[in-house]
């Protein structure tokens, strides 16, 4: 779906955020199983490095959070073109730039002006080649969002890709009831 595609490049503060561990995925794992005591014992330096990645997700998630709601600015102020014109490469061969401004167009006219935005939630995601989303890394932006004639809140969603030159860009913006 055309109108699901969407990517903008960031300032290099904002986006070249490095690749870091990435345990939030699509899919809700399964939690392994408690390990016993024996095992548990970790060096000093793995725990210090243990919480500095931890640290550094949360600063990331912070970081690419604030970008999902400059590219939903950006749509809300019916500037959907500045957002394809920074669009990675795979974002841009989904949809042309008309295709994409017609289409943001068509689903705010829809939805109505922005009413409230929920706080993001940011999940990761790794694509391998030959499935329906181009390979690479994304992380996903989602907000619970009321819109004027939307009576329940719909999943406004903001994809990143980790682009070839390890720079963060927005690869797709969707809206859609939530649940789906």
């Amino acid at each position: 779906m055309m109108r699901s595609m969407l990517s903008v490049v960031f300032s290099a503060a904002l986006v070249a955020t490095p690749l870091l561990a990435w345990g939030q995925t699509a899919a809700p794992r399964t939690p392994a199983p408690a390990p016993t005591p024996a095992v548990t014992t970790a060096s000093p330096a793995a725990s210090a490095a243990s919480a500095q990645q931890r640290e550094a997700l949360v600063r990331q998630d912070a970081q690419m959070s604030a970008a999902a709601t400059q590219v939903a600015s950006l749509i809300d102020a019916g500037r959907a073109g500045e957002v394809w014109d920074g669009a990675s490469e795979v974002m841009r061969k989904a949809a042309s730039r008309a295709d994409f401004i017609q289409a943001m167009g068509a689903d705010r006219q829809r939805l109505g002006a922005l009413a409230q935005r929920a706080q993001p939630s940011v999940t990761r995601v790794q694509y391998t080649a030959g499935g329906a989303v181009p390979q690479g890394l994304y992380l996903n932006v989602s907000f619970a969002t009321r819109f004027a004639n939307s009576a329940q809140p719909v999943r406004e969603l903001v994809s990143f890709r980790l682009d070839e030159d390890r720079t963060w860009r927005v690869s797709g913006y969707s809206v859609r009831p939530v649940g789906q």
